[in-house]
């Protein structure tokens, strides 16, 4: 395990979502992110809570409640050796619960890599 500060895991997750193809973010809508250090169960590196696009019919007239992605710190770090591996699977999470946002289920999302 590597020790990666919070700010700095922040960093990372903010950078992952600067990552993400314009033409993707611009159709990320009413998401909030979060950095949370983990909720105990070692193998959940993040979590989207919300409605996919996919299924917005009538959502929340005027936008309702955002979604939520929240990032787990710890869980993430157990997983890691280096910084660099830290950076990757950081990306990786985030572009996973991302798809979740689209529509896309976990089956699918890792035949993409993204798993």
């Amino acid at each position: 395990m590597i020790d990666v500060g919070r700010p700095r895991f922040e960093q990372l997750v903010a950078d992952a979502l600067d990552g993400i193809p314009e033409e993707l973010g611009r159709l990320i809508d009413n998401v909030a992110v979060f950095v949370r250090e983990g909720d105990g169960d070692p193998n959940l590196l993040g979590l989207y809570e919300g409605v996919p696009l996919t299924n917005r019919a009538g959502y929340g007239i005027g936008g309702g409640m955002p979604d939520r992605i929240t990032i787990f710190r710890r869980p993430i770090l157990l997983r890691c050796a280096t910084e660099a591996e830290v950076v990757e699977l950081v990306r990786v999470t985030v572009v996973h619960e991302i798809g979740h946002h689209f529509g896309i289920d976990d089956h699918r999302l890792r035949e993409l890599g993204y798993g």
